[in-house]
């Protein structure tokens, strides 16, 4: 059996087979010697988005140290509230921080502590996923939105039909209606201020030529 350890744009741990393009993690351990989840669903404020593979370093997942987390692709990971790790994707990190700091117009490029507080209290609702109302019209490639139950990334003229396998359909997207996001507002910025995510090799596919 798979462990409850693949997450959703919602921020659900689900278990399913496949393991996604990135791993990460919610800042330590949560779940027990069995195996199996505890009550919580995050250890601290620091959720990361890892690399699969970092200088040969072999993990027993679910181990001692930290409850192991996996991604479809960063959409998915930005979507649930992680930001890219300094140590294992420090190119990426940088970028994002530094989009981050152009967003908010800041003096300098913020801390990673910095940017986990401002994601942790846009990301839950008490135990909750904390969703936000925005336009459609204004929401960059990358955003996650919620059209009834199912999750949907934006990507252009279209939207994408999340599934923990990849995206699976493309349809137009709405105009002039309000949406609820998934992705938190603070992402959103960063994604608006020119990050490029790295995406799931089935939206490219379901792209028109």
């Amino acid at each position: 059996m798979p462990l409850q350890n693949r997450v959703t744009p919602f921020g659900d741990l689900v278990a399913v087979s496949g393991r996604g393009l990135f791993m990460g993690n919610r800042g330590g351990r949560f779940h027990t010697d069995a195996k199996t989840l505890t009550a919580r669903r995050w250890a601290s404020r620091k959720w990361i988005c890892c690399v699969l593979d970092f200088r040969g370093r072999h993990r027993d997942v679910w181990g001692r140290f930290y409850t192991e987390l996996f991604f479809l692709d960063e959409p998915t990971a930005l979507a649930s509230g992680h930001r890219p790790c300094f140590e294992c994707r420090r190119k990426d990190a940088i970028n994002f921080a530094e989009r981050w700091q152009a967003a908010r117009r800041l003096r300098e490029r913020p801390r990673a502590d910095e940017m986990d507080d401002v994601l942790h209290g846009e990301r839950r609702s008490g135990r909750a996923k904390r969703r936000h109302s925005r336009s459609i019209d204004i929401l960059p490639d990358g955003a996650f939105v919620a059209l009834g139950e199912t999750a949907y990334a934006v990507r252009g003229a279209h939207v994408l039909r999340w599934s923990p396998e990849g995206y699976v359909a493309r349809e137009r997207r709405p105009r002039g209606i309000a949406v609820e996001t998934l992705t938190p507002p603070a992402i959103l910025a960063v994604l608006s201020a020119g990050y490029r995510p790295c995406w799931h090799p089935s939206a490219e596919r379901l792209l028109p030529g």
